[in-house]
């Protein structure tokens, strides 16, 4: 593997052409998605929400995720304020910005009819395009891994007097991917099996150009290890804590079987089974090509460890998210290679009428409903209802005074603090804070709005779903008024809410073993008012949720 040589004018030409293509590609699904993300009537999903509230104050890290994507939002939304599709906004724009990093890596690695394959393919991804309406941190992760991918493509075969720029780009465009998504790490699992296994590899690296890398990545990366230092490593614990080995039955065929076949429908039918074969075939026999190999060590690792952990425990489909961009290339450079344009354009075909279909409910939700799958978006639904609702209880007891208005899940209090802002900004307005069910904190929520005795003089409590409400109960000294409202999301789905008054709060021991508060919620439990210290403890069956109006729309 070379740098490319310096183009005759007829390369330059095609070159050109084939950049404004990809422009026009990545530019018009862009614009595509801008429309659908300022036009959809979806409200923000909790995790949404939660990411927005970080952008409120900014710092270097945060309980669960690193900072980038608070940083982008803080962005967007001083840019255009806190509606959703700001609020959104940086998911498309860094979406954009990886396919147009595919293309870029596709072409110095191949060629532009690759490229061009590549970044169709990448962009068209279904599992693309929920991330690019869905503002998370796997968007951000992915363009700055398209640009460490073609630094680290550029440094391979460079001259050694123009190694240093590459380097340097390979160090900081990786500490950035570490600053989005700590899955940035496959990438250096990638390059350690790329130098293990390529003697062309270890060649394209000098004393000085390593390190240079490392001093950029380090100097980069190193607030974020600061504020995790100084917070107790929370946001590490909390990544390894989500591998969920301990309390779990290891070892689950069906878990595995669940991650792979995901694994077609996030990146596509067609690309993910030429992305097994080819590496099974061609691996075998020995006829990859230097580009391949490189492609290969950051694609399949994170498919591979994935897939084990999934045997061991469990796994999203969107943990092996970090081998989509250099498996796109890989695939493209395959299907062209083996000159398999009827399987490339069936593959963007499928693609395409999936990605359509998608912006399609979107933009009208009620197709799901209509499809029997409405229950895929109750999450993005109702949460400006759940906040009136809440707030509408909240304003009715602020005449007797309350000292919080408390939560007891990570959801809602996200989706409250969103929705409910206008409310909770006021100076007069109780605070927002969330009751904390365990011995542990387990969410940036309850590390920085827990609810304790200090502000547990009178709470209007909600429990979401009725989920251990009579647990939540159980620690205040007095419970008055306790109710059940409704959200509808759809003609099928409803979101409950247990709201009750408590008075002095006082949490009760925990189970030394569980963690949790004994006894131990169930389901049919009912909250019942409690008048004192010996008034009368939480009890089972709930009749008026069986009342006709709960099942009236």
């Amino acid at each position: 593997m070379v740098s490319p040589r310096t183009p005759d004018p007829d390369q330059a030409l095609q070159q050109q052409a084939e950049t404004r293509t990809a422009m026009l590609l990545v530019g018009g699904l862009t614009l595509i998605r801008l429309i659908a993300l300022f036009r959809t009537p979806l409200e923000l999903y909790p995790d949404e929400a939660q990411y927005w509230l970080w952008s409120r104050s900014l710092a270097f890290g945060y309980f669960s995720k690193p900072p980038i994507i608070a940083w982008a939002i803080w962005a967007s939304t001083a840019l255009g304020g806190d509606t959703e599709p700001w609020v959104r906004l940086p998911a498309a724009l860094f979406q954009g910005g990886a396919a147009f990093t595919v293309f870029l890596l596709a072409r110095r690695l191949y060629d532009g009819r690759t490229a061009l394959l590549a970044t169709a393919l990448y962009a068209l991804a279904p599992g693309i395009q929920l991330s690019a309406l869905a503002v998370a941190t796997d968007a951000p992760l992915l363009f700055f891994l398209g640009l460490a991918l073609l630094a680290y493509a550029a440094l391979q075969g460079a001259e050694p007097g123009r190694r240093l720029a590459p380097a340097a780009g390979l160090g900081a465009a990786l500490g950035l991917a570490f600053l989005s998504k700590y899955a940035a790490v496959y990438a250096l699992v990638g390059i350690a099996l790329h130098l293990v296994v390529s003697k062309t590899a270890r060649r394209s690296w000098s004393p000085a150009a390593a390190a240079l890398a490392l001093g950029v990545f380090a100097a980069v990366l190193a607030p974020n290890l600061a504020w995790n230092a100084a917070h107790g490593f929370a946001t590490f614990r909390h990544t390894a804590s989500d591998a969920n080995w301990i309390g779990r039955q290891l070892f689950n065929i069906g878990e595995l079987g669940e991650f792979l076949g995901t694994q077609f429908a996030v990146f596509g039918p067609i690309p993910f089974a030429v992305l097994l074969a080819g590496a099974a075939i061609l691996g075998a026999r020995r006829r990859l090509q230097p580009p391949d190999l490189l492609l290969l060590c950051f694609t399949l690792p994170p498919i591979l460890i994935v897939a084990a952990q999934a045997f061991v425990s469990r796994a999203n489909a969107n943990w092996s998210g970090a081998s989509y961009l250099a498996g796109a290339v890989l695939v493209a450079a395959w299907l062209t290679r083996w000159r398999a344009h009827r399987l490339a354009v069936a593959a963007l075909a499928i693609q395409g009428v999936i990605a359509a279909a998608f912006f399609a409910v979107v933009l009208q939700p009620r197709l799901a409903d209509s499809l029997g799958q409405a229950n895929s978006l109750k999450r993005a639904r109702g949460w400006d209802q759940t906040a009136e609702a809440v707030i509408r209880k909240a304003r009715s007891e602020q005449i007797g005074g309350i000292s919080a208005v408390a939560v007891n899940n990570r959801f809602l209090y996200d989706a409250l603090a969103y929705y409910g802002r206008s409310y909770f900004g006021q100076p007069l307005a109780p605070k927002l804070a969330i009751w904390i069910r365990g011995e542990r904190v387990g969410n940036q929520a309850e590390a920085s709005a827990p609810l304790g005795p200090a502000n547990g003089q009178r709470v209007l409590a909600v429990a979401y779903e009725g989920w251990f409400d009579t647990e939540m109960a159980a620690d205040f000294t007095k419970v008055l008024r306790p109710e059940i409202d409704d959200v509808w999301l759809d003609r099928k789905h409803s979101r409950l809410l247990t709201m009750f008054v408590g008075e002095g709060f006082r949490p009760q021991p925990r189970d030394p073993k569980t963690g949790y508060p004994n006894p131990q919620w169930k389901p049919g439990d009912k909250v019942v008012a409690k008048l004192g210290p010996d008034g009368v403890g939480p009890q089972r069956f709930q009749p008026w949720r069986f009342w006709p109006w709960r099942f009236w729309p």
